[in-house]
């Protein structure tokens, strides 16, 4: 598969790829409380560009800081090479445009973390806000990133169909849901973590408890009812994508790694597993969504 890609597409998807894994690392901040490791400082770290001293959390927060700036320069990169290969006004110009902006977005969003030491075991309204629009904003830049690629790679252009486009878009917004809910959820199994499945189920029903630790009782709620509404979405459009059968296969999976990760009590490397899985997820549906859009799709159907 990757010796038929084009530089441009091997680029984009690298691109995806790398993201990913940057968005996973910057779980491992969240989960070991290192966020705070270069101080209330950015970009320099502790007022260094480069510290004199990396170890313990300010080794994780600065590993994290070169990596997302490795990201932002890779799309840099590919926003140069689109714009160098495609006419003005073809799509994929967009796209890579988008994700140059949402990457700034996260690089923002995360300086302002810092910042305001919404980091740590900061346990403010203003960071519970922050990480789920965090989470989505990922999501954006994901989704650009991928339709680039997809684009690149040879995928279709895209045309709306108002019946099956309002259903996909609902399973779009459905997903985004389920990465802010996570995210909230992620938190407070940080900042309050339980000893028992019992006891954080009492704690989530508890008044008395703070907010945070009941908002934790949503995410399963939302995770369940829009995993379900997914494999109604593929399974009435169209079951025989590979995509589509991908998409069911990785709903089932996150569920088996979401039951897993409440009965371990959410070790690390089983958050960062559902994290990758999550965004594995949203990218493929983002790339089948596409594709059921496409107008080679739309012509096939009989869809004017």
């Amino acid at each position: 598969m990757l010796a038929g890609m084009s530089r441009t597409a091997k680029l984009a998807w690298t691109a995806v790829v790398f993201n990913v894994a940057v968005i996973a690392f910057g779980s491992v901040v969240r989960a070991t409380e290192s966020g705070a490791g270069c101080g209330p400082h950015w970009p320099a770290c502790n007022g260094q560009f480069i510290p004199s001293e990396i170890h313990g959390a300010r080794l994780i927060e600065f590993t994290h800081r070169i990596t997302s700036g490795i990201a932002l320069i890779l799309v840099g990169v590919l926003i140069w090479k689109v714009f160098h290969s495609f006419a003005r006004g073809h799509r994929v110009r967009t796209t890579a445009t988008l994700a140059g902006v949402f990457v700034l977005v996260e690089a923002g969003l995360g300086a302002m973390l810092v910042l305001f030491e919404w980091v740590a075991k900061n346990v403010s309204v203003a960071r519970t806000v922050a990480v789920p629009i965090h989470l989505v904003s990922t999501l954006a830049l994901l989704a650009s990133l991928a339709l680039t690629a997809h684009w690149v790679d040879g995928g279709p252009a895209a045309q709306w169909q108002r019946g099956r486009g309002w259903l996909l878009v609902g399973g779009g917004v459905g997903v985004a849901l389920i990465a802010a809910s996570g995210g909230v959820t992620a938190l407070a199994d940080t900042l309050f973590p339980s000893e028992s499945i019992v006891s954080s189920i009492s704690k989530s029903l508890d008044s008395a408890e703070y907010f945070l630790t009941r908002l934790r009782v949503a995410h399963p709620l939302i995770a369940i009812a829009v995993g379900l509404l997914l494999i109604r979405i593929v399974g009435s459009i169209a079951t025989d994508r590979t995509s589509g059968r991908i998409i069911i296969g990785l709903v089932v999976l996150q569920f088996v790694a979401g039951l897993a990760n409440v009965l371990l009590h959410t070790p690390l490397w089983l958050q960062i597993a559902h994290l990758v899985l999550a965004d594995v997820l949203w990218v493929t549906y983002v790339v089948f969504t596409a594709d059921v859009l496409s107008v080679e799709d739309t012509v096939t159907a009989g869809v004017t």
